[in-house]
């Protein structure tokens, strides 16, 4: 039985979710009259036309509280309209493990998460609703900021989402919705060294470059300060060096680090602080299940925790 894909749109109130969904149903690839089902989650100015969603073959309901969407609602919903595909504008503020997993009625499956970004209002929003970020980018394949400008510290947008969601692409646009082409930030630390030292406070940057930019680091050599990390049944041979971050707010704290190969594992205590020599490598790890930065350690050595355990991303 055929799978029924899920889009999901999600971003703050007012972050253009309604207009991208309009450009998105009109384009060639899903202007095809193909029996569809628009999930309105939240009404902001703009809205949308009845009639021409209906001559594309597409129903509307509009959820208007959190509680309401539940598997019992969308399978309701289901059998109602029979969609062989379902678009959701989602309110930014909602929970959006009610569109994962086991809460989807059966065939229904997200195929596709996009969060929208009004780029002249995020610095608002990183200030006063941080702590929303994980919900709305944690789950996102793309990340599109409209309504910017190269006067907005548009580096800073990128290393916040990037924080929640390293795997996330970035795309940011300006008012015309052209695109903005952003460029490589230059790190903190210098690249050319015969091994880049990464100083503490920019262990969160280079975390983040190493796996976007492998043509600054394929075969360099890294020095830094981590903690131990030996999870249960992981590779044999291997740990994971790295440091406890804050990568939306307070309460919520990741280890984030990349897997090192390490001969002399069993001198290695869990949680130990050390000094980590390693090249970098970029190939297949089954702990990625894909390929990413594998570190060559070449020495390992015991020392003192640093002043701040926390990793930032600024």
């Amino acid at each position: 039985m055929m799978e029924i894909p899920v889009y999901l749109i999600t971003g703050f109130l007012e972050s253009g979710k309604t207009a991208f969904l309009k450009d998105v149903l009109a384009s060639p690839d899903f202007a095809d009259g193909t029996r569809s089902l628009l999930m309105v989650c939240e009404q902001g100015v703009e809205e949308y036309d009845a009639n021409e969603l209906a001559h594309g073959n597409i129903d509307v309901v509009y959820v208007e509280n959190e509680e309401d969407l539940t598997r019992e609602y969308m399978e309701q919903l289901q059998k109602r309209y029979r969609p062989l595909r379902v678009f959701v504008e989602y309110n930014g503020m909602w929970d959006p493990a009610h569109l994962m997993g086991e809460n989807l009625p059966r065939r229904w499956e997200v195929v596709q998460t996009i969060a929208l970004v009004d780029g002249s209002t995020f610095d608002m929003f990183l200030t006063n609703m941080r702590s929303m970020l994980s919900n709305i980018f944690l789950n996102a394949e793309l990340v599109i900021f409209n309504r910017c400008s190269l006067d907005m510290d548009l580096q800073k947008y990128r290393r916040a989402i990037k924080a929640v969601n390293n795997q996330a692409m970035l795309s940011f646009e300006d008012e015309e919705g052209n695109q903005l082409e952003l460029g490589k930030e230059q790190p903190p630390y210098d690249l050319n060294a015969e091994t880049i030292r990464i100083e503490d406070e920019d262990y969160g940057l280079w975390f983040l470059d190493v796996s976007d930019s492998p043509e600054r680091y394929r075969d360099k050599k890294v020095s830094f300060r981590a903690k131990v990390m030996i999870p249960p049944r992981f590779t044999a041979g291997c740990f994971v060096p790295g440091r406890n971050a804050m990568t939306c707010c307070a309460n919520d704290i990741r280890f984030i680090g990349y897997v090192c190969k390490y001969k002399e594992l069993s001198r290695l205590k869990n949680k130990q602080w050390v000094n980590v020599t390693a090249k970098i490598r970029y190939e297949y790890h089954p702990e990625y299940r894909a390929e990413g930065p594998v570190l060559y350690a070449q020495e390992v050595v015991p020392t003192d925790p640093p002043s701040d355990d926390l990793v930032y991303f600024n």
